[in-house]
């Protein structure tokens, strides 16, 4: 089965599992964010990424330019290790780590968690790549990912025990919208996914067929 599969079939059971006004408030988070053309203001194909330079999973500062230095680059950015859909993610790119690398991608995976959090979620999925952690988000604001909950989803997310500051370590209340790009070695973006709607995701079957023909 395909992450796209996946993700389609998570979502379907979670429309089943919550009550109709829960996930009027989930999706109106959705269209606010549509609303504000959020990714029309993100970094896409053709732009240069800032220099960036984060801890990773076992606090060690890992400098991303210095890994383009080898290899083109799949970014992915999550929302945390909280995140079902994200989990889905993490686990289908591990999956098809093989089939970058041999087609000459390096991957790296950022979130706002805290590195202790990050290593969590690397555990968990039983992750082999680099998961950075993006304290702030400063490096999703520098791609213009970055939107911060209305409050009603923040109680939504209580809810459910999610506690985003907990998790990242702020009182922020911010997360990035789902993002996914391949970066060329001299720092372009050459590969881009973006979306609002968090149960979207890049399809590693589609990052393999772009690195195949670039």
């Amino acid at each position: 089965m395909s992450l796209s599969t996946d993700l389609k079939a998570r979502a379907a059971q979670s429309a089943t599992k919550y009550p109709e006004a829960t996930h009027t408030i989930m999706n109106n988070g959705i269209q606010a964010l549509r609303d504000a053309k959020l990714v029309s203001k993100a970094l896409k194909t053709g732009d240069r990424i800032p220099e960036i330079t984060l801890p990773n999973a076992a606090n060690n500062t890992i400098s991303f330019q210095e890994i383009l230095l080898d290899n083109k680059v799949i970014l992915s950015f999550y929302r945390g290790g909280w995140c079902p859909y994200c989990n889905l993610e993490l686990k289908a790119l591990q999956e098809a780590l093989p089939e970058f690398e041999r087609y000459g991608a390096t991957l790296v995976a950022i979130s706002p968690e805290t590195p202790d959090n990050s290593l969590t979620t690397s555990e968990k999925n039983k992750l082999s790549f680099e998961v950075l952690s993006d304290t702030d988000n400063k490096i999703a604001n520098a791609f213009n990912l970055v939107f911060t909950l209305p409050e009603d989803l923040i109680k939504v997310y209580d809810g459910f025990g999610i506690n985003l500051e907990t998790s990242n370590g702020n009182t922020n209340q911010q997360l990035p919208i789902a993002a996914t790009y391949i970066i060329d070695q001299d720092g372009t973006i050459i590969y881009d996914f973006i979306q609002e709607d968090y149960k979207k995701r890049a399809d590693p079957e589609e990052i393999i067929s772009f690195l195949k023909n670039n």
